[in-house]
């Protein structure tokens, strides 16, 4: 047996063990449905148990919350059920949109106040005076479930998620490292067949999100993994931008015969000291020192050459400083190794919480969501259906459960097919064996053998969701209490509304909500050139680099999606990291242009509404007019003279250029007959 295959059947059998604890529990302290502590074992246990105790703080704050609003609005309520369908359905759909706009694990808690709710409220109108007591059990057998659940995981064979954090990083650290190689000048004609893995290094970055929680809950009382984490996430998304800008500088000079000899030799000493791996802070100081000797600054008047040889040591500074600071934050995450001083790339520091939150998205997710509560209350309310409290219910459940999703149909018919599957299951359990289990010793022996199986494919992401769905809607139906209860028609009416709650939901949301996740990746992409357009129009000064965060973070959300295109329709995606590169030199354009003399400032101006205009039309190439305003403010920059602002705007316009127009002949200062260069 493999290892992992061993940690997959240790997984399914403490799933299994915390389940039967809280069932035993829930059966000793007399509450009245104890399956729902073994469903929400099930639910909430993750591999590793920094996630499962992070799941298990705001599933129980998520559960309180809901449960309070149950018992708020069916009493007041009951007496008029459009109102109360209403109500509830409402409810459920703000807190999935505030949910939605939390990529992290905290948006269990909005969720499950949301579908907790409607779990207690809809159950509970034929029996509104006991809605109390039926909230206070509700919340007690599922609070019970995640206590064991969090026990059970982390008492007994604990996985930590340090490993995982550290295999995660070295590929990703592999793959940046060839890429990097390839942009310091080595192994050049690979170049165009890695697009697709830069973007997914950004993917890679943007996913370790999840493994950030799980950190902050194996060790609660030490906040600093947690905050390194952060950074380092920031600092991988940096990378990429930053190694594009070097890659293409060097790839400028070469072909213009025009990369001087110290430079190349120091560009091999970098790809040296990048393979060596070393965390040595001396010898990323040296080679600081080096950059710094031959960063002479921009004389009067500057060529192509100078100025893109000047660039070209402003992002090596930057690409050396990212990569120690990398080494150093990955081995305190995986090492306990503290950063012995200062990081030296501090500016991503300040951006290391921002996500994008897609408000659109979100709205029509709660809308629809909303829409299949009120349809399935309708059938219910309709037809006097006494077990069809069942259908809005799973509707609630299943609708919030998969709303990240682009296309959420699929799953929530995948989990209907599941209950179908846990029905069968239930059928025979309920009415041919276990009216032979007469002690819990029995009943614990005769579900082993369907919920060990069920745990061990949760592990598998293929099987996950039908597994998942087999557990907790079987465990559901088979309404295990303290006796045996046998009801063919209660349970097939169970089964039915369960079903039906689910097809409904998926219909629903098959209309209204569901999406490609190609149209997923352009709706992104438009996105990110609305924050350019924005970046580019808007007064005053920003962070260059926290606009950059926050494209990157799209770019890392297009990246999963990227297989779902065509091969003729991603041809835009080439330029996704060069318009992350084009945003950051805007804001810095944007910002030293306000020193500039007026003449100068009025022409850096007239090229920012062009490419304000430009970047909020789909055109995938800028329009010539934009490359002459460029060389035009080029030549009344480099008239300027010199000084620390005048200087950053000359090298924010190079950054500009090459951004939109790679393919662009050099530029040429007005007035010049040759274009100059400097020796090799």
């Amino acid at each position: 047996m493999t290892g992992s295959a061993w940690r997959d059947w240790a997984f399914a059998l403490k799933t299994f063990a915390a389940a039967m604890l809280a069932f035993g529990i829930a059966l000793w302290i007399d509450l009245p449905r104890p399956y729902w502590a073994v469903g929400t074992v099930y639910i909430t246990s993750q591999a590793l148990a920094g996630a499962t105790r992070s799941k298990a703080v705001y599933r129980v704050g998520g559960t309180l919350v809901g449960a309070a609003v149950a018992v708020v609005l069916v009493p007041n309520l009951v007496d008029a059920p459009e109102l109360l369908s209403l109500a509830i359905a409402l409810w459920v759909g703000a807190c999935l949109y505030f949910a939605l706009l939390d990529r992290t694990p905290g948006s269990y808690l909005p969720m499950l106040a949301g579908y907790t709710a409607a779990l207690v409220g809809f159950p509970s109108v034929s029996e509104p005076g006991a809605i109390f007591d039926t909230a206070v059990s509700r919340a007690e057998e599922i609070t019970l479930g995640i206590l064991c659940a969090s026990l059970v995981s982390t008492v007994v064979l604990p996985q930590s998620v340090r490993p995982v954090i550290a295999t995660r990083l070295d590929g990703w650290s592999r793959e940046a490292r060839a890429w990097a190689a390839e942009g310091l000048g080595r192994f050049r004609g690979r170049r165009d067949g890695r697009r697709v893995a830069r973007l997914r290094l950004a993917a890679d970055a943007v996913a370790l999100d999840a493994l950030a929680t799980p950190l902050r809950y194996e060790r609660p009382g030490d906040a600093r993994p947690v905050a390194a984490m952060a950074v380092l996430r920031q600092h991988m998304l940096m990378v990429l931008p930053i190694v594009g800008g070097v890659a293409d500088r060097v790839g400028v000079l070469e072909a213009a015969g025009a990369l001087p000899r110290p430079v190349r030799d120091l560009l091999d000493r970098v790809a040296e000291w990048l393979a060596a791996g070393t965390t040595d802070p001396a010898a990323a100081e040296r080679l600081r020192g080096e950059v710094q000797a031959l960063d002479a600054g921009l004389g009067p008047r500057p060529d192509w050459n100078a100025l893109v040889l000047a660039s070209l040591l402003g992002r090596l500074r930057d690409f050396i400083d990212l990569s120690q600071d990398i080494r150093v934050l990955r081995a305190h995450l995986t090492a306990g190794v503290p950063p012995s001083g200062p990081l030296r790339f501090r500016y991503t520091a300040k951006s290391r919480r921002i996500r994008h939150a897609d408000h659109g998205m979100a709205l029509l997710s709660s809308v629809g969501t909303v829409v299949a509560i009120l349809l399935t209350c309708a059938i219910w309310i309709a037809t006097g259906w006494s077990d069809g409290s069942a259908a809005p219910m799973m509707a609630a459940v299943t609708c919030c459960m998969f709303a990240a999703l682009d296309d959420p149909a699929p799953q929530i018919l995948g989990f209907a097919n599941s209950a179908l599957l846990g029905a069968a299951a239930s059928g025979l359990y309920l009415f041919a064996i276990l009216p032979q289990a007469t002690t819990f010793e029995m009943v614990v022996l005769a579900l082993a053998p369907a919920l060990i199986p069920c745990g061990y494919f949760m592990t598998r992401p293929r099987t996950a969701p039908l597994a998942l769905g087999a557990a907790v809607n079987g465990s559901t139906m088979l309404a295990l209490q303290n006796g045996y209860r046998g009801d063919f028609e209660s349970f097939a009416n169970s089964t039915l509304a369960i079903v039906i709650g689910m097809w409904t939901a998926a219909a629903v949301i098959r209309l209204m909500r569901s999406v490609g996740a190609a149209w997923s990746a352009r709706r992104l992409h438009r996105t990110n050139r609305r924050s350019l357009a924005e970046a580019a129009s808007r007064l005053g000064g920003q962070d260059g680099l926290r606009l950059a965060a926050l494209m990157l973070d799209r770019v890392g959300l297009i990246a999963p999606r990227l297989a779902a295109l065509p091969p003729e329709d991603a041809a835009w995606t080439a330029g996704l990291l060069g318009e992350v590169r084009a945003g950051i030199n805007v804001v810095e354009l944007r910002r030293a242009r306000r020193a500039l003399p007026e003449e100068a400032r009025t022409r850096v101006e007239r090229l920012l509404a062009a490419l304000a205009g430009h970047f909020r039309t789909d055109a995938p190439h800028a329009p010539p007019a934009i490359l002459a305003l460029l060389d035009d403010s080029l030549d009344v920059a480099g008239r300027v003279p010199r000084h620390p602002e005048a200087e950053r705007t000359l090298l924010a316009l190079v950054g500009l250029r090459r951004g939109l127009f790679p393919d662009a002949p050099a530029y040429r200062p007005a007035g010049a007959g040759t274009l100059g260069g400097l020796a090799a």
